[in-house]
């Protein structure tokens, strides 16, 4: 059964589906750097819950500032000190500031696999 996970406002939303494992993002992440605690909340609960994978399908987020990209370095760090969830991260080549940022994810985990399509 899927939880209902899920932070939404207008232009954005981030939800988790525990049955594919996946965090989805999808719109536009314009946030002051206190905004993003719910979606860094929304990670630590998806953390939580011991998956052996997460995915964090970005694919339909169309821009993240440097607040939102700092919130996923963090999250990162935070899973290499775990040593225990792989992390995947599904990219749009269409989408500039993904091919940029997410594949700085590695400096902080080295063992995430960066999907491109």
């Amino acid at each position: 059964m899927n939880s209902p996970m899920e932070i939404k406002d207008a232009g954005y939303r981030v939800w988790y589906e525990s049955a594919r494992q996946t965090v989805w993002f999808e719109g536009t992440l314009r946030l002051n750097s206190g905004e993003f605690a719910a979606i860094s909340d929304l990670l630590d609960r998806v953390v939580g819950t011991a998956p052996d994978q997460i995915t964090l399908d970005m694919r339909r987020l169309r821009f993240l500032n440097s607040s939102g990209i700092n919130t996923l370095y963090k999250f990162a760090i935070a899973l290499r000190k775990r040593g225990d969830i792989q992390l995947v991260v599904k990219s749009s080549d269409d989408v500039g500031w993904q091919s940029k940022s997410l594949p700085n994810l590695k400096r902080f985990l080295p063992s995430v696999k960066i999907e491109t399509g």
